[in-house]
């Protein structure tokens, strides 16, 4: 018999506190080195939204860590799936900074975020294990790619996967740059079912990792607003990050169409980390362009425009929301193909093609 990895629930926790662009107004933001930018903050947040297409995000309550947010994501799609949680063989975290207590910028990664989460949830069985990935923003992608190994290793059955993330707390608030970042959690449940006549599941997969000069495109650095706090927060070389993934990621894309047997023309959906709008939307032009295609005006849905970068999280919450109706002028049916493909620190490159 036949066996494929197919998706059975998702689910999704978004913050309810919003952070419209207008909240920056009153910001003084500095460059890398240390220099004030002498521009208004509110020609500095009309040009971030027109590169980035950003106009709110979410931050999670303070009283909400990103193992809280990973155990309502991973419940919902639990009850989604209908499947007992006494019977998941794993429970996969991807995330970059752990829990931060809010008022704080430390990360908490001891126990680990998938064993919070287990016993959050209630889990007893032993033999589910639990364990966190970080592999940047294409994180939980890479958990979609492993748990699809374990799989066809024969070593699980049923897997809860999470991204999880609040960048608000690990954010210098003097850098431009903090306001693409946001929170929130994405889950789904993959279970190795029987293959039906439809053959749904995982068609193929490509992933990349580039750690020369590229390897610190996206690091931890100290505030631009030079106070002498050896603190460190999350910092992006964001002109060299979009110069990379243009480069890159198109290609890593068409690897996997071409693994998976699958032509551009049959792709339904394309569901690309919500990283920043410019950058997805010429990332899915170039990889037209290998085809010598144009691609269809609602071939990717996009929901960084309220909801912000989340990382790990936006690819999840983007799949849950589809499935959900809740992106207007989109949906995914039966026997759909769709395109995930995700690009972040390291710098990683991943991609999945999967029906539906």
């Amino acid at each position: 018999m036949k066996f494929a990895s197919i998706i059975t629930g998702s689910g999704a926790y978004i913050p309810n506190e919003i952070c419209k662009n207008d909240a920056f107004k009153s910001s003084t933001f500095y460059d890398a080195t240390g220099a004030p930018i002498t521009a208004d903050a509110s020609v500095v947040i009309d040009k971030f939204r027109s590169i980035t297409g950003i106009n709110e995000r979410r931050y999670a309550p303070a009283h909400i860590n990103a193992s809280d947010m990973a155990a309502a994501a991973g419940w919902q799609a639990l009850t989604d799936s209908s499947i007992d949680p006494e019977t998941l063989d794993q429970i996969v975290v991807a995330h970059n900074f752990g829990d931060v207590t809010h008022g704080t910028v430390q990360s908490q990664n001891v126990p680990a975020l998938a064993n919070n989460v287990k016993h959050i949830l209630g889990i007893s069985r032993p033999e589910c294990i639990a364990y966190d990935v970080l592999v940047g923003c294409p994180g939980w992608l890479h958990t979609v790619i492993q748990s699809h190994a374990w799989f066809t290793a024969g070593m699980a059955r049923k897997v809860l996967l999470i991204g999880t993330e609040t960048l608000s707390r690990v954010i210098d608030a003097s850098d431009r740059d903090s306001m693409i970042f946001s929170d929130g959690a994405g889950a789904i449940v993959l279970e190795y079912k029987p293959a039906t006549n439809g053959a749904a599941g995982i068609l193929g997969c490509s992933a990349q990792s580039h750690s020369t000069e590229e390897a610190d495109y996206i690091n931890m650095g100290r505030s631009y607003k030079q106070n002498g706090s050896d603190t460190l927060f999350i910092k992006m070389k964001g002109r060299k990050v979009y110069e990379y993934a243009l480069k890159h990621v198109p290609l890593a894309m068409k690897e996997c169409l071409d693994k998976s047997g699958v032509h551009i023309s049959e792709v339904h959906k394309i569901l690309i980390h919500q990283a920043n709008e410019k950058m997805d939307e010429e990332i899915v032009k170039r990889l037209y362009n290998l085809y010598a295609a144009t691609p269809p005006a609602d071939i990717m849905p996009m929901s960084i425009q309220w909801l912000g970068n989340s990382s790990v999280a936006t690819i999840p919450t983007l799949y849950h929301l589809i499935r959900s109706n809740k992106i207007a002028g989109h949906a995914i049916s039966d026997g759909d193909i769709i395109l995930f493909a995700s690009v972040g620190a390291g710098m990683n490159i991943n991609a999945v093609c999967y029906r539906a």
